[in-house]
């Protein structure tokens, strides 16, 4: 039978709400320091979200916006200097606690360190980000929790590609069906499934319409005792929190029920 012998993080979205209250704040901060006139609300950032890593999002934001650029710098370094800028400013709101764990994310990890159950990241964020989010918000040590921490521009391509859950089970030696995923949009999702990962998927504010009909598991948040979660698809729960014993039953099985059910689900606003 398929056993569980490791966890596979994503970082943003999935272990703290970083996107709209740290990176894209963090992304204001440098525009205005540069003198830029842009700002990205909440609104056009979950536009912005439907691109992976920070530097290919504000090329994407320059040419479907046309924003004023300056006339007399290379557009490749001053993108490269406004995302270098935005990770300073993106550090200093982790450090003073504006960014804290999703539901769960602490009480499941700890539970996986005791039970030996091995632990990756794999994100598009930048390497310096995934740091300080582990270390400002779970412990200053937990870094050294993780066995692989795949970020940023580690492979060639990223997500929704594959190549960075490939890159992870390569260094942990694994196959993928002894993996459980954690993640929280539909790129993830791609990516994850694209490497024959089973996928939990807990859902934010940007990405609960997102088509997650490939999951195994879709939830708010990962819950705890006193904060349970709500399934928005499945029936393995048996509990208010997602725990190991749910993660195992997964790994588990052969293949998921249907769960076109999601979909419309999380479309019709549930």
């Amino acid at each position: 039978m398929t056993t569980l012998q490791a966890l596979i993080f994503d970082v943003d979205g999935t272990l703290a709400e970083t996107e709209r209250d740290g990176h894209r704040v963090a992304f204001n901060q440098a525009f205005a320091a540069a003198g830029l006139p842009w700002y990205w609300s909440e609104g056009i950032y979950g536009v912005l979200l439907q691109v992976a890593g920070g530097k290919e999002r504000i090329h994407f934001f320059i040419d479907k916006y046309a924003p004023p650029l300056p006339s007399d710098r290379d557009l490749d370094d001053l993108i490269a200097e406004l995302h270098h800028a935005k990770t300073g400013y993106y550090t200093a709101l982790l450090q003073a606690g504006q960014i804290s764990l999703r539901p769960g994310i602490k009480r499941l990890i700890n539970e996986a360190r005791q039970q030996n159950v091995r632990l990756a990241i794999a994100t598009t964020s930048r390497l310096e980000n995934a740091l300080a989010l582990l270390e400002t918000a779970l412990a200053p040590d937990a870094p050294s929790w993780f066995e692989v921490i795949a970020a940023g521009d580690i492979v060639p391509r990223k997500k929704p590609a594959a190549d960075i859950y490939h890159y992870v089970l390569d260094k942990m030696a694994l196959d993928a069906q002894n993996c459980l995923v954690i993640e929280d949009t539909e790129h993830g999702l791609t990516a994850a499934q694209g490497a024959g990962l089973t996928t939990v998927i807990t859902v934010n504010e940007y990405t609960k319409r997102q088509n997650f009909a490939a999951a195994a598991l879709v939830l708010n948040h990962l819950g705890k005792p006193d904060q349970p979660c709500e399934s928005l698809w499945g029936h393995f729960l048996t509990q208010p929190y997602f725990d190991l014993s749910v993660a195992r039953s997964l790994v588990s099985m052969t293949e998921p029920a249907n769960a076109s059910c999601v979909v419309k689900r999380l479309r019709e606003g549930d």
